[in-house]
């Protein structure tokens, strides 16, 4: 298992940023959103590991208080990060 896949297993967020983010995958549109959230290739391989990069800015943003937290954007981010991640092949599978 590759190490974005360990840190996306072991993701732990407050329960009402998580409900929110699976509740905004039915409106994910990837060629709209993705290019919003991140400037990268389009493979789910290559875009999971920068989400889940720009993910642990906002989560160091959000528990240090800081008032350039935004939850909008971090929602986003995770809606991304949870369709992104459905996209993947499964490991021993290939």
């Amino acid at each position: 298992m590759s190490d974005f896949r360990v840190r996306l297993a072991n993701l732990r967020r407050p329960r009402l940023l998580m409900h929110a983010a699976r509740f905004g995958l039915g409106d994910y549109r990837r060629e709209r959103d993705l290019r919003r959230l991140i400037r990268c290739g389009m493979s789910p391989e290559q875009t999971v590991p920068s989400l889940i990069s720009v993910e642990a800015e906002l989560e160091e943003t959000r528990l240090a208080g800081d008032a350039a937290y935004s939850v909008t954007r971090h929602i986003e981010v995770l809606i991304a990060l949870l369709a992104e991640a459905r996209l993947l092949p499964r490991a021993g599978l290939a």
